[in-house]
């Protein structure tokens, strides 16, 4: 029996502060994404919707690894790390619908989430595009002198880009403190990798350049955490970046309109058996880090930050029709309309 005990003490690594706020940021990641999900069927929310659900541990575990001085950028499945960092779920939720009060004012929508106070440099629509912004922020915090780093996400589809393969051999050239992470679901917007690249071990690209380069689990948040410490340890010396493939999986389809037929519903199931929050949650029981009345507090909490959010985002007021012409340029009255 003592021999049990031991082995079960063996298997928490972190404090019960991580394993709360792992617990909590991505059950909040996951209600969140799923009343989103409820509200884009009303046509509560319009556009493009892009879920992260399955893909949490691949931003709470980042987090969990970094300073709130560092900085993010990343593609248009942007919901779920500003929620992680802090953002307001109602100033998410408002620019969701369309509002004033959202994070970009309502003209961004579920792609373009920004929160400039919590470092978060936004979502990109454009595949790839923000990999080389991602670079920049990183040489800023290099000229600069800061010892402060950029973590940039990308999907799998954005890694035959051009703009991708420039940005990592710069980043190695001049040694700029940023870690690239490719978030790999397996199918881009619908094609697997197999189809669309000779080479399927992603983080190998990465070593063409140089540049220390690694698969990691990405259902597993004590596996990010740990490969994103690493990578952050390596950037804040000066050694330059690091690639990390995250091997990662979406419940959903690549966006609300996907009907998902490459792939089939028996694999979805075998992923969900891997889900991240049950590894977490399971860890936390097993090894009795929380009470299941904190459990139970957390859930209730998360709840009523989505519920609340919802409200906000309801009553929230339209942008006026003159918001368009603000926030262009920095000269507020510059001349839209030539007399």
């Amino acid at each position: 029996m003592a021999k049990k005990t031991a082995a079960t003490k063996s298997k928490v690594k972190y404090s019960k502060e991580t394993y709360s706020f792992w617990y909590e940021s991505m059950l909040l990641m996951r209600r969140f994404e799923e009343k989103a999900g409820q509200l884009y069927g009303q046509q509560k929310i319009r556009g493009f919707c892009h879920l992260y659900i399955g893909q949490e541990a691949c931003a709470s575990g980042s987090i969990s690894a970094l300073t709130k001085d560092d900085k993010w950028i990343t593609a248009y499945r942007c919901h779920a790390h500003p929620l992680g960092l802090g953002t307001d779920p109602g100033a998410i939720m408002a620019e969701l619908y369309g509002k004033a009060t959202g994070t970009t004012k309502g003209k961004g929508g579920s792609m373009h989430i920004f929160d400039k106070e919590r470092n978060f440099a936004g979502g990109h629509g454009i595949v790839g595009a923000q990999v080389p912004m991602g670079l920049g922020l990183g040489w800023a915090e290099k000229y600069k002198g800061t010892k402060n780093l950029a973590i940039c996400y990308m999907g799998d589809g954005a890694v035959r880009q051009g703009a991708v393969h420039e940005s990592l051999n710069l980043a190695m050239l001049y040694k700029t403190p940023v870690i690239f992470v490719i978030e790999n679901n397996g199918y881009a917007m619908g094609t697997s990798v197999a189809r669309t690249s000779n080479v399927t071990e992603l983080y190998q690209i990465g070593e063409a350049y140089d540049i220390p380069s690694f698969p990691v689990d990405g259902m597993n948040v004590e596996a990010i955490h740990e490969a994103v410490s690493e990578a952050a340890d390596r950037a804040r010396r000066g050694d330059g970046p690091t690639l990390l493939e995250f091997r990662t999986y979406r419940y959903k389809g690549h966006s609300m309109s996907d009907p998902q037929k490459y792939r089939t519903k028996e694999e979805v199931e075998e992923y969900k058996q891997r889900d991240p929050i049950e590894q977490v949650l399971a860890t936390i029981r097993d090894n009795k880090i929380m009470t299941e009345e904190e459990i139970d507090a957390i859930i209730k909490k998360v709840k009523k930050q989505v519920d609340d959010a919802v409200k906000f985002a309801e009553e929230s007021p339209w942008p006026d029709g003159q918001d368009a012409f603000k926030d262009v340029y920095v000269q507020e009255d510059y001349p839209f309309v030539m007399e």
